[in-house]
């Protein structure tokens, strides 16, 4: 008798990743082809939430199938009390999983952004340092179809555009670090893969918070959209997901091409050019420049992008703006000038 479907499935969409994850691997090492390649490591980033569990347990099951070596990290953002003594817990049970290395790392979550992104930021930066000394080929990520819902309408509430739309990518990060392999998976999926192997989960009461944004929108917001528009609501959002950053991968190769025909010999970008691109290409120009000239992705919002945009379409000899991290625009002789003031 084979596994239970839930369990069934979450090994099917780590294998999956698993086997790209080394098809990858093969092909950057073909460049000493008289050397045998080392294993790829594979870590888990895993809170001890249902998700992560499901995943950690899928790993631990399919990587020495494929050769793959696979440890686990999990973070502590000091948030709560105890928080390190539930680490130490998580990372005991990846241990037993059979996952090696394992590693609990504690971080300082600071203000900027707010608290759910000064978390993200905290814990990306931990990943990204445990995988580098390690030397991690990639870390799988927990996120399920749920998430991906979720982060679709934050995207749509914030006005962003396209890319915000696009929610999380199934390959992200320094050289395609962080993989999702449950994007096409519920949430249930997951926790029901847990029940029935009965892997302890820990649910963070952080989730069930309403102080939190994504909270409110997990509890009350998909709920009544289900709710008046009917079940189905977190497929068709991950279908826009998909179909948004298609437009998005798309639309940012087109402002790459772009970015640099208009410029002038000197490197500045020119307005007359600028303004004889469609808007969705001449904002993504504007946008990249601004980040080229300091300002931080995250806290550079459509608003800040459209006024700017007003400089080259609605010139009226108005003033520079002002954009986060000291960054300032303005419009000089025919030129859009944006660096830090």
């Amino acid at each position: 008798m084979g596994p239970h479907p839930a369990v069934a499935a979450i090994r099917l969409a780590v294998r999956r990743v698993l086997h790209d994850i080394l098809n990858d691997h093969q092909t950057s090492s073909e460049q000493t082809p008289h050397e045998r390649p080392p294993s790829p490591l594979v870590l888990v980033a895993c809170s001890g939430g249902a998700d992560s569990m499901a995943l950690a347990s899928a790993l631990a099951f399919e990587a020495p199938k494929l050769g793959i070596r696979a440890g686990g990290v999990t973070v502590d953002h000091g948030l709560q009390p105890g928080s390190d003594l539930r680490a130490d817990e998580v990372a005991l049970r990846l241990r037993e999983l059979g996952l090696d290395p394992v590693e609990s790392v504690a971080v300082t979550v600071g203000r900027e952004g707010g608290p759910e992104a000064a978390a993200r930021d905290a814990r990306y930066a931990a990943l990204d340092a445990a995988a580098l000394r390690h030397g991690a080929t990639a870390v799988l990520l927990g996120h399920t179809r749920d998430d991906q819902a979720e982060t679709v309408l934050l995207g749509l509430a914030r006005g962003s555009g396209t890319r915000s739309l696009s929610g999380m990518a199934a390959v992200s990060g320094a050289d395609g670090r962080y993989r999702r392999p449950f994007l096409q998976l519920d949430r249930q999926t997951a926790r029901k893969a847990c029940m029935v192997q009965s892997l302890p989960v820990w649910d963070d009461p952080h989730n069930a918070d309403p102080a939190y944004t994504r909270s409110r929108l997990r509890h009350e917001g998909l709920p009544a959209l289900e709710k008046a528009l009917g079940k189905g609501v977190v497929e068709a959002l991950a279908r826009t997901a998909q179909l948004s950053r298609d437009d998005a991968d798309a639309l940012d190769a087109w402002a790459g091409q772009a970015a640099t025909a208009v410029r002038d010999a000197a490197g500045l970008l020119e307005c007359a050019k600028l303004y004889a691109l469609p808007p969705a290409v001449r904002r993504r120009v504007l946008r990249r420049a601004a980040i080229e000239a300091g300002a931080p992705a995250g806290s550079l919002f459509a608003r800040h992008i459209e006024e700017v945009d007003r400089l080259i379409t609605g010139w009226r000899g108005q003033g520079a703006i002002n954009l986060p991290g000291k960054v300032v625009a303005q419009r000089q002789g025919g030129r859009l000038v944006i660096r830090q003031g």
